[in-house]
């Protein structure tokens, strides 16, 4: 039985700043919302250094300590596992500074879900900000409809 298969590896951050959390307004097909900052892993790069890498990349600010607190996952219509690693870091350095992937910005944790947001932030606050659960899977068998566990 082979166990290998194809995955394909993301991350994302909730950069905390006391009562803060950093929020991306992605451009592009994922425009519409606001999310957090996150991006691919690149190959053979540790899971940790590339969300380092990629927070810096999109927000001009360099985490430190990012700690791992979940993951967001599904299945791609060509068999393939998409897979988000979920972070959270409350200590950085550097300026603020937005980047082509969209405009960064502090928002006030409890009015993110007020806000228009993108990509099951209900579900990714439930991991990353409340610590209720380690896993969002979203499920094509039953019409992509989010799973928390």
């Amino acid at each position: 039985m082979e166990r290998a298969e194809r995955v394909i590896l993301t991350n994302m951050c909730m950069v905390s700043d006391g009562s803060r959390v950093l929020v991306e307004e992605k451009v592009g097909r994922e425009a519409g919302g606001i999310t957090f900052p996150g991006g691919h892993v690149e190959a053979h790069e540790p899971v940790t250094d590339a969300v380092i890498r990629e927070i810096r990349e999109e927000t001009g600010l360099t985490i430190e300590s990012p700690k791992l607190c979940g993951v967001k996952e599904w299945i791609n219509e060509d068999g393939s596992r998409y897979m988000v690693f979920l972070f959270k870091a409350d200590r950085f350095s550097g300026q603020l500074a937005s980047s082509d992937e969209g405009r960064v910005f502090w928002l006030e944790r409890d009015e993110v879900l007020r806000s228009h947001w993108i990509w099951h932030m209900d579900g990714l606050m439930r991991i990353m900000a409340d610590g209720a659960f380690t896993e969002l899977y979203l499920d094509a068998a039953d019409d992509w409809k989010p799973v928390l566990k």
